[in-house]
């Protein structure tokens, strides 16, 4: 988040900045991460798996944002997430859906595609197998919000502790290596906004 933050006041995203307006959500569970929980609110919920359902007394974070994207809309969205057994940058995409077609395979392609050219760190060998269509788990933020706004929506996993395609045995992955793909990412979404 701080390489996104950095390059988008840096002056370099000019161009992005006039295509789009751009909602950024620095730490979807504060809570949770001030008590150490890897993937759980202080209400013990898994964050990822309250999308369908979110309540103010379980999930308000869900649930506040959630408020928001229905009051601006959604074109887009990725959900960054670091993967604890993978050692690689991967995109998960929403094509358990049961209205997955071609033309948002297609969408989801060119971006993976595109990234796979812009960072050397993303791959798209190895990551978590597609859902069957119709088999979306719909509690977990992708899924719901390619569905409720009609958006391409991805989850972008990185390693915990260095990229197996490229390590780094002096640093593994770093900081740096983090914001280089936040950058990298912005400047697909630039190319898909023009697509």
């Amino acid at each position: 988040m701080e390489g996104a933050v950095e390059w988008l006041c840096s002056g370099e995203a000019d161009s992005l900045l006039e295509k789009c307006d751009l909602y950024l959500v620095p730490n979807m569970n504060p809570d949770g991460s001030r008590r150490g929980h890897l993937r759980t609110n202080a209400a013990g919920r898994n964050l990822n798996r309250e999308w369908a359902g979110a309540t103010m007394e379980q999930s308000p974070e869900v649930f506040l944002v959630q408020r928001e994207m229905e009051r601006t809309g959604v074109d887009f969205l990725l959900d960054v997430h670091g993967d604890e057994a993978l050692p690689y940058c991967f995109i998960a995409g929403t094509e358990g859906l049961a209205e997955w077609d071609a033309g948002k395979q297609a969408r989801l392609d060119f971006y993976r595609e595109r990234l796979v050219a812009a960072n050397a760190d993303f791959q798209t060998r190895y990551g978590y197998p597609p859902n069957r269509r119709g088999k979306a788990n719909m509690g977990m933020s992708t899924n719901q919000t390619a569905r409720r706004h009609g958006c391409l929506a991805m989850t972008l996993e990185m390693p915990f502790k260095d990229n197996a395609n490229a390590p780094d045995e002096r640093f593994g992955w770093s900081p740096e290596r983090s914001g280089r793909l936040a950058v990298s990412c912005l400047e697909v979404l630039e190319k898909y906004l023009d697509r």
